[in-house]
């Protein structure tokens, strides 16, 4: 089931975070730049992975790792945006095949892995530059009736934790 939610996705207790980016992004800004500062051992994987199998727009790539806790964290970037022109140009704006794709992606990889949830941002809104209007209705269609609670942060309020409708083991992370 797909929960709305306003709040900071960053102090989401899903076991798995999403986020969108592009191929070779710097994570210089939004949500990307403060999952960088947060988890800087992903963005090095992050870069590691670019660089050794060019990753394509609509797919995903998952990073597992540790929080500063020791706690298990999971985030999967989902590849919306088109690359930068340049290397250090700022990354091409989302499009919607992409995000659709990359959440079919999304879809797959929660069923495989087991995940039993999954937060994510309005996808491609921001610095993507997308309307949600647009997207929303590919979050719907994609992640409908996965097997997984998928908390859905549409509105973003800095330091607020939202009420996440999770299982008691999954919010112990």
């Amino acid at each position: 089931m797909i929960h709305s939610l306003e709040g900071d996705l960053l102090l989401s207790k899903a076991e798995l975070l999403a986020h969108g980016v592009a191929p070779n992004d710097d994570f210089k800004q939004g949500l990307a730049r403060a999952l960088r500062e947060k988890f800087p051992a992903m963005y090095k994987d992050f870069r590691h992975h670019c660089h050794q199998s060019t990753p394509k727009c609509g797919t995903v790539w998952l990073w597992q790792g540790v929080d500063q806790d020791g706690k298990p964290v999971k985030i999967a970037a989902l590849f919306t945006q088109d690359p930068a022109a340049h290397e250090g140009d700022h990354p091409g704006r989302a499009r919607t095949e992409h995000v659709n794709h990359a959440l079919h992606e999304l879809k797959k990889l929660v069923e495989k892995e087991r995940i039993a949830s999954v937060a994510l941002p309005a996808l491609a809104t921001g610095v993507g530059g997308l309307e949600w209007r647009h997207v929303e209705p590919l979050v719907q269609t994609q992640l409908k009736g996965i097997p997984a609670t998928v908390c859905l942060y549409a509105k973003y309020v800095p330091k607020q934790a939202a009420a996440e409708p999770l299982k008691a083991a999954n919010a112990a992370r």
